[in-house]
């Protein structure tokens, strides 16, 4: 199992499935194009907190044992991923959503990512945390090191590709959504990086 796969077991679907009003195999499509897209953007921050978002700060802010013994979607503070989205992408995270409303179908619409991603936003930073640590409990900044967080991102969106390297951010984004939301996306999250 990648790490990518391994983040994408700790999404409780059927709770937010619930929680959205929609089938389990759409909120499944939903959250399989939501993840990357995340990642991307956290890539972005990840070593420029002047444009918007401290990552690692963000990062040790979220709860303890979130993910221990399988996420609670009650428990994730879905007013700081909202926080968290705003920061991340900015000025482009109407395009973002907008984006994301065109994957998989008349089934998943703007409002439904819009929802969506303030709820993954705490269990992704959760997972980056339990990462930097080797898998323990605690987030704290200073175990990032240098590239640490970086790093980690890295690698989980190379797992999204099925390690099959490539194109990068782009490439990912593009299996996540087929080609044209993917190019849209890849546009946004390449400007993001460039904002280094």
């Amino acid at each position: 199992m990648t790490s990518f796969d391994d983040l994408l077991s700790n999404v409780p679907v059927a709770q937010i499935a619930e929680q959205l009003g929609v089938d389990e195999a759409t909120a499944k499509t939903a959250i399989d194009a939501a993840v990357p897209v995340l990642l991307g953007g956290f890539q972005a921050q990840a070593g420029n907190p002047e444009v918007g978002l401290n990552l690692e700060n963000e990062v040790a802010n979220q709860p303890l044992g979130l993910l221990d013994g399988g996420v609670d979607i009650n428990q994730v503070d879905v007013s700081n991923g909202s926080q968290i989205v705003d920061q991340t992408f900015g000025a482009e995270k109407n395009t973002v959503i907008s984006a994301l409303g065109n994957v998989g179908g008349s089934n998943i619409s703007q409002d439904l990512m819009s929802k969506l991603l303030p709820m993954l936003a705490p269990i992704v930073l959760a997972y980056l945390g339990k990462k930097m640590l080797g898998g323990g409990a605690a987030a704290q900044p200073s175990a990032a090191g240098g590239g640490g967080i970086g790093d980690i991102l890295g690698s989980l969106l190379g797992g999204a590709t099925g390690g099959q390297g490539g194109g990068g951010l782009a490439d990912v984004l593009g299996k996540a959504m087929g080609q044209n939301a993917g190019g849209v996306l890849g546009s946004v999250l390449g400007g993001l990086l460039g904002k280094k």
